[in-house]
């Protein structure tokens, strides 16, 4: 199993960072545009433990592929969990923690992944999977400061 932990702060209040972040809609907004990341369905409602979200990433070579998430723990304005169902890790668990602090939120995101295909999983995560979730949470930080601006 690996892991990738990030932890940012904004100027905003903590009602509107769970606003934000609880909108499957805003994913693609802090998604890296080659990703080609687009909801088919189930993000037209807010958020709630049991709901299922359809999308198409296109994470590798431009390949389409389906994945499914389902929310599975909400605390309203603390915390939610979204595993994957269908899609293409083997195991996909991201925790997104939300805490007030003076003058602004603070977020912290815990994701604990597993790639399919035993030892060549295993061997490819080093080289193309690990840089690419980085890139991927690092792309969503800068995105974050464009739309909120930097805490002080």
């Amino acid at each position: 199993m690996h892991t990738l932990e990030r932890t940012q702060r904004l100027p905003i209040t903590i009602e509107e960072a769970w606003d934000f972040f609880s909108s499957p809609k805003n994913l693609k907004v802090i998604t890296p545009p080659y990703m080609g990341f687009n909801i088919k369905s189930g993000g037209e409602s807010p958020m709630y433990a049991g709901m299922l979200i359809k999308y198409t990433v296109t994470p590798l070579l431009g390949i389409p592929m389906k994945w499914v998430t389902e929310i599975t723990h909400v605390e309203d304005k603390k915390f939610f969990v979204d595993e994957q169902r269908v899609g293409p890790y083997a195991i996909w668990h991201h925790e997104h923690h939300f805490r007030a602090i003076p003058n602004g939120v603070e977020m912290t995101d815990i994701v604990n992944y597993k790639l399919p295909l035993g030892i060549i999983g295993e061997w490819l995560e080093p080289i193309i999977v690990k840089h690419k979730v980085q890139e991927i949470f690092e792309y969503r930080n800068v995105k974050m400061l464009e739309l909120f601006g930097e805490y002080k």
